[in-house]
């Protein structure tokens, strides 16, 4: 049974010994290694953690003598139901496992998606995964959006998790997409960095935000075709949707996302726009992959890498990109 569960399963009480020049949740993130940032801001927002006797807010500075208290509430079964949905797993070990996730498949519960997701396919597969995820997400360091196909790491427990994810924030581990671009880059190497939230007008959108999360892509052009450029990605930061957001902010959408995107082929003019509106009839989702994932393994530390290669329906694109343009 997975839970959402730590290694604290006591009360603690901290006396800050001198002012903290940091907020509430990365002051507990530093004292507290046990715990992620994402569980102790989770338990700010419960009302499990008190700042001299009353509720904390993970925004304010511990000042010197001021005393914490952290509750750790019981862990939470979860009440997934383990499917059995084929997997295509290219790496397993007793720490870990890198699974090759099709266009199509959710990867955790959520509205709509009750059923049917990565995460239940890993229930059926692991008899335990970490619960550092929390009750609906169990053993997911990282996720890719439903019509994203490619390489994922997944926590076999909590140990590796905190490692794996540790790594993420670091920067460590490295990330490669492959998408497909309305239009053509001016040159052939650009960075995007510009932060990300949520969409104050749609809110089930992502977009550029002052304010927001710091998001940095780095983007190299590998091929030009008629109407659209073929690109690498590689992901500094990990933000929802970044490489979507940050292409649409200069004005290169990624082929065929129906969200951000959906009339894109038609905007284009000239020699290329029957070509783009041929180009959208054959790609069916957003042209977009994870085609490389590297890191230092959580137990030997030693540096692995893996690799996807395009899935048939956007190779089949890239094939018929290539012989027109």
């Amino acid at each position: 049974m997975v839970s959402d569960s730590n290694e604290l399963s006591e009360p603690v009480c901290l006396v800050v010994d001198t002012a903290a020049d940091a907020r509430l949740d990365a002051y507990l993130a530093q004292r507290l290694p046990a715990l992620s940032r994402s569980q102790i801001v989770n338990l700010i927002s419960a009302g499990h953690v008190t700042l001299n006797g009353r509720a904390a807010r993970k925004s304010e500075k511990p000042a010197a003598g001021d005393v914490i208290e952290i509750q750790i509430p019981e862990a939470e079964p979860s009440t997934l139901e383990p499917e059995n949905i084929p997997l295509d797993i290219r790496y397993e070990d007793a720490d870990l496992l890198v699974i090759d996730k099709p266009a199509g498949l959710v990867v955790h519960p959520g509205p709509g998606n009750q059923t049917g997701t990565l995460v239940h396919a890993l229930l059926h597969h692991v008899k335990d995964l970490s619960g550092i995820g929390g009750v609906l997400r169990p053993g997911i360091v990282h996720r890719l959006d439903k019509e994203t196909s490619g390489l994922m790491l997944v926590a076999k427990h909590d140990q590796a998790h905190r490692a794996l994810s540790a790594a993420l924030r670091r920067r460590e581990v490295k990330r490669l997409y492959m998408a497909a671009a309305w239009g053509h880059f001016t040159q052939d190497h650009i960075t995007v960095d510009a932060p990300i939230a949520r969409s104050p007008n749609f809110r089930q959108r992502m977009a550029i935000v002052a304010g927001g999360r710091p998001a940095v892509t780095h983007f190299t052009r590998l091929e030009r075709w008629r109407g659209a450029d073929l690109l690498r990605a590689e992901l500094e930061t990990g933000r929802t949707h970044q490489i979507r957001v940050h292409l649409l902010s200069i004005g290169h959408p990624v082929v065929g996302d129906l969200v951000y995107a959906p009339r894109a082929a038609k905007g284009m003019s000239g020699p290329a726009q029957g070509w783009s509106n041929a180009l959208a009839r054959r790609v069916h989702r957003q042209f977009l992959h994870a085609y490389q994932l590297e890191f230092a393994h959580p137990t030997t530390g030693v540096r692995v890498r893996f690799d996807s290669p395009l899935p048939p329906d956007l190779l089949a694109a890239v094939e018929w990109a290539r012989s027109t343009s």
